[in-house]
């Protein structure tokens, strides 16, 4: 298949990618593996007012990556494909190599 046609793909894989490109809706991603949570409580656990939080996620719900209910008063967020996480794992990989290699460069020097 050509670059052409994978192009739509690729754009929505981009805007994936920039949702999860920051730290706050790292830590968010990382907080809501335990389960969906609210907003409040999100907002306490990475240490942001509320409505940098809401806006945090907003991208991420636009981007297919949390999905949200209303719970009385509440707006609970959980993630809608944990396998999210599984990227988690894949990064930690990545920094694990970018750590040896450049241990590998001290050494040189």
């Amino acid at each position: 298949m050509s670059d052409s046609k994978k192009r739509p793909l690729f754009e929505k894989q981009a805007q994936v990618a920039q949702a999860i490109g920051h730290p706050l809706r790292l830590a968010i991603i990382d907080f809501l593996k335990d389960g969906p949570q609210c907003v409040c409580d999100i907002a306490e656990y990475i240490g942001s007012e509320r409505s940098n939080v809401s806006r945090h996620l907003s991208l991420m719900v636009a981007a297919g990556i949390l999905g949200h209910h209303k719970k009385g008063l509440q707006v609970i967020y959980e993630l809608k494909c944990p396998c999210i996480l599984d990227f988690f794992s894949c990064m930690s990989g990545v920094l694990k190599q970018r750590v040896k290699d450049d241990k590998e460069i001290l050494e040189v020097l």
